[in-house]
C-alpha cells in the first residue's frame, strides 16, 4: 500500500501510483451504531450489510437480488472424500447467473450517485453479463468488449441487455487494452476489475454472507476459484471488517486460491515467493472466468492466500469438468468449470495436508454450469439411436 488518501463522493480509478484503491470505513462508529443481530431484518439480498457499502442514498441503490445465496451442505460428496462438514457457497443463483452481480451491483449504484452515464468493461463473461443488466436497470449506456471465443450465453444476455459488444480476438488483457483507449476519448466510466473501488465491496458481501450463515464463526478454509480474485480479496477485506467490529474471532479462514493449470499466474508466483505475478503466455481454459493471465490485484490475492496460512492450487480443465459432474450427480449442484476446479482439487488438498478431513470447508461456486454449456457439452456429447424411426421418430440419446 502506498498510503494515498482518495476522498469519498468523487469518481476514482486506479491511485496516482497505478494500484486499487480499497474503500476505508469508520469500523468504531459501525461497532457502536451497528448489531449483527438486526441484519435478519434488513433486505433479502446484499444490501443487508449497507452500513458497511459505500452508497449513501438508499434511491441510488441499483438492486436485482443479489446476494444471500445458498449454503449447500455437500454430505453426499462430503461422505465419499471423508469430509463431513464439506459445504457449497453457490452464487449461480444470483442475477444473471454469477457472483459478478455482487459486484456490479454495487459499482453501478455508486456510478448511478455519482452522476455516470455511460459505463465500459472488458470481460471474460459473467461480468459483462452483470454489467449489461446492471446498466439497463439504471439506464445507462454499457459498452463491452469480450474475447471472440466467449460463451454464447454471455454474448446473447449482453445483446439482450442492449449493451454495445465488440467482440475482441485476443484475451481479456486485450479487451482491457482496449477499453483504457478508449474511455477518455468516448467519456466512458471504465469498471474494469480493480480499477474502480467499488466492486470489490459488492464482492465482499460474500464473506458476509458466509459468516452470517455459520452463525458468525468463521470456516477452517474457504476454496476460492481465483481469476481476478476480486472475490477472495472481498472476502479476506471482510474478514477483517467483521474482526474490527467484533463480530468474528479467532482464526480466520485458510485462503485457498484454485486455479488451471492452463492459466495459472498466481500458483506460479505462489510457488516461486514473489510478490506479483508474471503475464502468463498462451492461456487457456474452458473455465473462461480463470483465463486471466496477469491479474491486477496479483499482490493483494497473494498477500490473502500467505497471511491465512492458505495455498494456491493449479487442476486440469479435464479434473474440473469431472468433478462438475460428480458434483451434479451427488448434490444436484451444476456448478461452472470455475467453480467445479474448487471441488477438483479438494484431493490433493487433503493429501497433502492444506486441509483436514474433520476441517469445516467452504467450496464457492462462482456460477451456474448452464452459462457453460459448450464446455460440459465436450463431456457430455449427444448420440442419437439409429432405430428412432421405429417409435413415431423419436429420438433417444443413449
Amino acid at each position: 500500500m502506498t498510503g494515498e488518501r482518495h476522498p469519498a463522493g468523487v469518481l476514482h480509478n486506479l491511485s496516482r501510483a497505478g494500484f486499487p484503491l480499497l474503500v476505508r470505513y469508520d469500523l468504531e462508529k459501525a461497532r457502536q451504531n451497528w448489531n449483527r443481530d438486526w441484519i435478519p431484518d434488513g433486505p433479502s439480498s446484499m444490501w443487508r450489510y449497507a452500513p458497511v457499502l459505500p452508497v449513501t442514498k438508499p434511491s441510488s441503490i441499483v438492486s436485482l437480488g443479489e446476494g444471500l445465496t445458498p449454503m449447500i451442505h455437500a454430505r453426499r460428496l462430503g461422505e465419499k472424500l471423508g469430509m463431513p462438514k464439506l459445504y457449497v457457497k453457490d452464487d449461480g443463483v444470483n442475477p444473471t447467473g454469477s457472483f459478478k452481480a455482487r459486484g456490479l451491483s454495487c459499482a453501478i449504484s455508486m456510478a448511478k450517485e455519482l452522476g455516470v452515464k455511460k459505463v465500459a468493461i472488458p470481460s471474460a463473461g459473467n461480468a459483462a453479463s452483470a454489467l449489461a443488466a446492471y446498466a439497463a436497470a439504471a439506464g445507462m449506456e454499457a459498452h463491452i468488449f469480450m474475447p471472440a471465443d466467449v460463451p454464447q450465453s454471455n454474448f446473447i444476455e449482453c445483446q439482450a441487455f442492449g449493451a454495445h459488444v465488440t467482440l475482441v480476438d485476443g484475451l481479456i488483457s486485450d479487451c482491457a487494452k482496449l477499453v483504457a483507449a478508449k474511455a477518455p476519448v468516448e467519456g466512458w466510466f471504465e469498471v474494469t476489475t480493480l480499477k474502480e473501488p467499488y466492486r470489490i465491496e459488492g464482492k465482499k458481501t460474500m464473506g458476509y454472507e458466509i459468516a452470517e450463515q455459520f452463525r458468525w464463526q468463521l470456516p477452517d478454509a474457504v476454496l476460492y476459484p481465483t481469476g481476478g480474485g476480486v472475490g477472495m480479496i472481498g472476502m479476506w477485506k471482510a474478514f477483517h471488517e467483521m474482526e474490527a467490529m467484533g463480530w468474528v474471532r479467532g482464526k480466520k479462514p485458510k485462503m485457498i486460491a484454485v486455479q488451471v493449470e492452463g492459466c495459472m499466474p498466481i500458483v506460479r508466483a505462489y510457488e516461486q515467493g514473489a510478490e506479483r505475478s508474471e503475464f502468463f503466455q498462451n492461456a487457456f481454459t474452458v473455465a473462461s472466468g480463470l483465463r486471466v493471465p496477469k491479474p491486477l490485484g496479483d499482490f493483494l490475492i497473494l498477500r490473502a492466500v500467505r497471511e491465512s496460512g492458505g495455498v494456491a492450487i493449479a487442476v486440469s480443465d479435464a479434473a474440473a469438468l469431472q468433478a462438475g459432474a460428480e458434483l451434479a450427480s451427488l448434490e444436484g449442484l451444476f456448478a461452472a468449470p470455475e467453480g467445479a476446479a474448487c471441488v477438483a482439487a479438494l484431493p490433493e488438498l487433503l493429501a497433502r495436508g492444506h486441509i483436514q478431513p474433520h476441517e469445516r470447508v467452504v467450496v464457492y461456486n462462482t456460477g451456474t454450469g448452464l452459462k457453460y454449456l459448450e464446455a460440459y457439452s465436450t463431456r457430455f456429447p449427444r448420440e442419437f439411436s439409429s432405430e428412432a424411426s421405429k417409435f413415431g421418430g423419436l429420438i433417444t440419446p443413449r
